[in-house]
């Protein structure tokens, strides 16, 4: 099993120097679903939730949330994003969140990707609350991510 990276000889736990790594592109993309009773998605189709257009809001969270990734996870390091998208689709049993985070730096953007997704996902939750109590939020994960 390979060594974890966040943890120093002694397992307390570190962030990483990249320092010394190349400057890069790195891209990371992620997903995530929420599933929802069959009245609320039609409550947001027909942009009746009383919050708001909900699928907008939700992406514009994802964006601001990506840009905040290194203020909510202790060991990520503040990246200049250069890109942030977030698409937020109805489908058949729920909205799925899928982002897609930019940068050119010295380490990934996988955590801004995730974490883009789930406040996405977060938000939808609370703009449907009042209506809907079975809201199920999964499958978060991290789609690909690559260093040009």
């Amino acid at each position: 099993m390979p060594k974890l990276s966040h943890t120093d000889a002694s397992g307390k736990a570190n962030m990483v120097d990249v320092g010394h790594k190349p400057q890069q592109t790195r891209i990371a993309k992620a997903s995530g679903i929420i599933v929802l009773q069959s009245e609320t998605l039609k409550l947001i189709r027909e942009n009746l939730i009383k919050k708001g257009d909900v699928l907008t809001i939700a992406e514009i969270a994802g964006i601001q949330a990506a840009k905040q990734n290194a203020q909510l996870i202790p060991l990520c390091h503040p990246l200049l994003l250069t890109k942030v998208e977030v698409v937020c689709t109805l489908t058949e049993t729920g909205v799925k969140a899928e982002s897609m985070v930019k940068c050119t730096g010295q380490t990934g953007v996988e955590m801004e990707a995730l974490t883009a997704v789930s406040i996405a996902l977060l938000t939808v939750y609370d703009m449907c609350k009042a209506v809907d109590k079975q809201m199920v939020i999964g499958e978060v994960r991290l789609v690909s991510k690559e260093k040009i």
